[in-house]
């Protein structure tokens, strides 16, 4: 496989990861922290470290806005609920 293609395949995976989550605004980040050890934020770190090894301008909000689909802050309003006292105990135990 030459690199484009390797390139346009791996960019078409993370769009589809996004629409996923997008599909599935009821999973928390916390969830996804403790079942799989990234969540959208990390996304966006990821997304955020990639423009600028490119050199393309890109601050965090706008890289969280591209991963979430819409400001972090409406996204966080509408969506995200409290944590509960599991999931922190749960996120408390893996990360030690």
């Amino acid at each position: 496989m030459d690199k484009q293609t390797q390139t346009e395949l791996e960019a078409a995976a993370f769009r589809a990861l996004l629409a996923h989550l997008d599909e599935r605004k009821d999973v928390q980040n916390i969830d996804l922290m403790n079942l799989a050890g990234f969540c959208r934020n990390c996304l966006s770190k990821w997304y955020l470290a990639a423009a600028k090894e490119q050199e393309v301008a890109m601050d965090y909000d706008q890289a969280r806005e591209h991963v979430y689909g819409m400001p972090y802050e409406q996204w966080k309003a509408q969506f995200q609920a409290d944590a509960t006292p599991e999931q922190l105990a749960a996120f408390a135990n893996s990360h030690k």
